[in-house]
């Protein structure tokens, strides 16, 4: 454990810097159910996260001490279950817009969660809540961001990018925590305070191909669509053939081209 100089009231006040695991989340919800009650805002970051894992199960690679890999522990019993969404909305903006005063332009968030740069991925945020009855006792808070690695695999390479690429110059790996660390914080609080309509639309206004036709696939079927919203519950909403659908995550497929 580690103090630090984060001008935070609690998220990264408790940091714990560890240089090589599994998966930062998996650290840090085993500590939450084996020890003593947590401090919220409890900061785990890893300089080698050698089995990190997306949504649905997906591998996450990152090389070691070149990338942001931490996860955050909130207590967000505030928030009806039906409006868990609007935390993955504090998540994705609060890194969206650390991000943006690097690179003004070309940044957004794919839906639900992925930070996107133009059509390149740069990071991810994959968020495991447990719930209690109808309230979330915990939320862990994992994020994935691509900063000074300049080689992906060639799978990745025409897919994946990082911030180091982008600015063609490294960044401090501690000041990007530290930045993110406060912006979610600035909007955990806002959400506590009950203020969701800012954080809605600037999730919506910030979202990949927002209101622009683009091909998407469903079951193995190629459609034109165009992104103009999200449900309360999450639900991506698409008008297709003049008709609005909304869809959950992963039955819809995200197409660069036919």
């Amino acid at each position: 454990m580690q103090n630090n100089t984060f001008s935070t009231l609690f998220v990264g006040q408790n940091l714990i810097k560890l240089s090589a695991v599994d998966s930062t989340n998996n650290f840090l919800k085993n500590l939450v159910s084996n020890s003593e009650p947590l401090a919220e805002g409890t900061v785990i970051m890893a300089e080698n996260q050698y089995a990190g894992r997306g949504q649905q199960q997906n591998a996450w690679h990152a090389e070691p001490g070149k990338n942001l890999t931490f996860s955050v522990l909130l207590r967000p019993g505030f928030l009806p279950l039906d409006k868990q969404f609007l935390l993955n909305m504090v998540v994705s903006v609060a890194v969206n817009r650390v991000l943006l005063a690097y690179v003004p332009s070309g940044m957004c968030i794919k839906w639900p969660n992925d930070i996107y740069y133009f059509d390149q991925k740069l990071g991810g945020i994959l968020i495991e809540n447990t719930i209690v009855g109808s309230t979330i006792k915990t939320a862990v808070i994992g994020i994935g961001l691509n900063v000074n690695q300049q080689v992906f695999a060639p799978a990745l390479s025409q897919r994946a990018t990082s911030l180091g690429q982008i600015l063609q110059q490294d960044v401090n790996l501690d000041r990007l925590l530290s930045e993110i660390c406060s912006e979610l914080e600035k909007l955990y609080l806002q959400l506590r305070a009950g203020h969701y309509t800012e954080l809605r639309q600037t999730y919506v206004d910030r979202l990949y191909r927002f209101d622009q036709r683009a091909n998407y696939r469903q079951n193995g079927e190629v459609f034109e669509g165009t992104i103009k919203g999200i449900s309360d519950l999450g639900l991506l909403r698409l008008e297709k053939e003049g008709q609005m659908v909304e869809y959950n995550f992963k039955e819809i497929e995200f197409l660069t081209h036919i």
